[in-house]
């Protein structure tokens, strides 16, 4: 899953930003709205982590505009505005939830994870298909109730997968999903990490649907 957090304070910034890379996913970091607009405007977001006091352009007008362009991704406000009416304004205006500074990064994880569930719609921490079982808060998967170790990257692309069953995912469409702005791919990190999974899944696990993607055995 990529996230995008949006927060001029650096050291905000950089403390979500670890915290969420630690609890597992691909986040980007854009420090005022007219960045935050732009990388937006590409669609590869899973989830937004939001401010309203930015510079360039305000988090409200980043929120309003993304909204008026129909684009639906889950957001989650992080701001200090405590006051009802602004509280009001922002999940009218389309956010998904307002958290407020301070706030414990664990309750922030703990939402975005929320958020993830519903947006994919799944009621629980536990993906599975077949013999597979995937916890995403846990971050263990076990085959046929055995575990299997996975890298992060392996367990990142096999989310994904596991999200959407059935559903033939490009190469660039998982390399999007479980990279960031800063990380270095390989021209073949994607098949390098399905070609672990097979190993450590079974050969048949993730098909290759040639000239198309990649998706789960039935």
């Amino acid at each position: 899953m990529r996230l995008l957090v949006v927060e001029d304070d650096p050291m905000i910034g950089r403390a979500i930003r670890q915290g969420l890379v630690a609890a597992g996913y691909a986040v980007d970091w854009a420090e005022d709205g007219r960045i935050a607009e732009l990388a937006l405007a590409n669609g590869v977001y899973d989830l937004v982590v939001l401010d309203l006091g930015l510079p360039a352009r305000d988090g409200m007008t980043v929120l309003e505009e993304l909204r008026r362009a129909g684009n639906h991704v889950p957001v989650i406000i992080v701001t200090a505005r405590d006051a009802v009416d602004q509280r009001i304004a922002g999940l009218n205006a389309g956010a998904d939830d307002y958290l407020l500074k301070p706030f414990d990064l664990d309750e922030l994880i703990a939402r975005v994870r929320a958020l993830l569930r519903r947006r994919a719609g799944v009621g629980s921490s536990l993906l599975t298909a077949g013999a597979l079982s995937l916890d995403t808060v846990r971050k263990s998967v076990t085959k046929e109730g055995a575990p299997v170790s996975l890298s992060v990257r392996e367990f990142a692309l096999l989310e994904v997968l596991m999200q959407q069953p059935g559903a033939v995912l490009s190469r660039e469409k998982l390399e999007e999903s479980i990279y960031g702005w800063d990380d270095d791919i390989g021209s073949n990190a994607i098949e390098v990490h399905l070609h672990n999974l097979r190993k450590k899944l079974g050969a048949q696990a993730i098909v290759n649907v040639r000239g198309v993607g990649y998706r789960l055995a039935e």
